[in-house]
């Protein structure tokens, strides 16, 4: 009985050395209408209008810098939303009668993977990519990596969030994910 009693002891002492097992939860993201930041690079098509066309990127601060029009917020707006506030000002500010604007991502924020996996380092985000495939898109994990959860920091929508999270969780643009080391 007492030999029982130490084993479940020690394995319960054991799980709490864990490493990151008691980060709380990160709150779902949920990949849908993909929201504009700072590192983003987009195609601005203004159709009948060479120089209001091109590719632009998103500065820090959530801003493109387009010609004629000047710094126009971006951040925080989907594509679609982007290209209608684009053709409002351009109406507005009379550059064009009718504007016709479309707005296409070309290369997201990208992610970063750290700890214990082949090749850490700065990966392209794709929608839809989960721990899982950020992973694997770092060569996989080591022979010593905690595969069942990682911790990943947020920072789209506000102040930096680090969280606990699973292999099946999808990931936003911008997080920084890492895989721990077991101890045993």
């Amino acid at each position: 009985m007492r030999m029982a009693l130490s084993i479940c002891v020690a394995a319960s002492l054991l799980a709490g050395c864990a490493p990151g097992a008691d980060t709380p939860p990160l709150p779902d993201y949920t990949p849908g209408a993909y929201r504009l930041g700072g590192g983003d690079q987009i195609r601005v098509i203004t159709f009948g209008s060479d120089q209001l066309s091109g590719q632009f990127r998103v500065d820090d601060q959530g801003q493109v810098a387009m010609p004629l029009v000047g710094t126009i917020q971006a951040g925080g707006l989907s594509s679609s939303e982007f290209a209608a506030k684009l053709a409002r000002t351009l109406r507005e500010e009379k550059f064009l009668k009718d504007p016709s604007v479309s707005v296409e991502v070309l290369a997201y924020r990208p992610i970063f993977v750290l700890g214990e996996v082949a090749k850490p380092g700065q990966y392209p985000y794709s929608p839809g990519m989960t721990m899982l495939t950020a992973v694997a898109v770092a060569g996989g994990f080591t022979y010593r990596a905690v595969q069942g959860y990682a911790s990943d920091v947020r920072t789209s929508g506000g102040p930096a969030t680090e969280g606990k999270i699973t292999p099946r969780t999808f990931l936003a643009p911008g997080d920084v994910v890492k895989i721990y080391e077991r101890h045993f």
